[in-house]
């Protein structure tokens, strides 16, 4: 039977450990899952995603997640693009211009602005973009959009939701590893753990803010996108200055 290795994080490989879990069994169950959601996402040919459509493929995507998808997929059409990218999903995200992956993108200090004009400045990457057509000749999702978005769903169950935001695609985005759009969001600073944190703190300001304003208080009077940045941007301000603090032991260490 071939073997396949998995690296883990020195504390989850502790835990594992510790539970006694059947690593192999559990494994392979959940590469079973994600193979068979990843092989129904790459079969999905994108002109049949309705944005206004609560059923269907990707139905628990919410409004906004499945017109950036659509986004996405005018992005490919008008490049000419054989297969909708990872760089077409990030697109998608920031042109759909209202949902809560552009709060969390701001609070980690990564300006939407600013990945965009990265996402333009790259050269297509014809092995990442590549995909068998559909039947009708319309696009499909390339290899690591699809694992993105695999990726995104697992972000969303992870965090306990029954439906999958832009805030999760963001998260899909960032940790899938080979697409362009991972490589350049981690590049501008939006590292995956700070980004997670970054989304749950946004979730759970977007809930504050909501309480308050159905109360009556002063948040409903305040700009409620500046009041749910400055939230996020508390609670991640911690590990941001942890991880510069390493960052910067690091570059020390190696000049010695």
């Amino acid at each position: 039977m071939p073997k396949i290795n998995v690296y883990l994080p020195d504390d989850l490989a502790d835990a594992v450990r510790d539970s006694g879990v059947p690593v192999s069994a559990v494994c392979q169950r959940a590469l079973e899952q994600a193979v068979r959601r990843v092989t129904a996402i790459r079969e999905i040919a994108v002109g049949d995603l309705d944005p206004e459509a609560a059923t269907g493929p990707l139905s628990r995507f919410t409004g906004r997640a499945r017109t950036a998808l659509r986004l996405a997929a005018d992005r490919a059409r008008a490049a000419g693009a054989p297969a909708v990218g990872t760089a077409h999903l990030l697109g998608g995200v920031l042109a759909e211009g209202g949902n809560l992956a552009l709060h969390v993108l701001r609070a980690v200090d990564v300006d939407p602005d600013q990945v965009r004009r990265a996402l333009d400045g790259r050269t297509a990457d014809p092995a990442e973009e590549s995909a068998a057509p559909a039947a009708d000749g319309g696009a499909r999702f390339s290899a690591p959009a699809a694992n993105a978005l695999e990726l995104t769903v697992t972000e969303a169950v992870a965090f306990g939701h029954n439906y999958v935001g832009c805030e999760h695609l963001l998260l899909g985005l960032v940790t899938e590893p080979d697409g362009a759009a991972g490589q350049v969001l981690r590049s501008l600073g939006a590292e995956q753990r700070l980004t997670r944190r970054a989304v749950a703190a946004a979730l759970a300001g977007y809930v504050h803010l909501r309480a308050q304003a159905a109360e009556g208080g002063a948040a409903s009077a305040a700009d409620p996108a500046a009041a749910l940045a400055e939230a996020v941007r508390r609670e991640v301000a911690p590990l941001a200055e942890r991880i510069a603090r390493l960052e910067e032991r690091s570059g020390l260490a190696s000049d010695g």
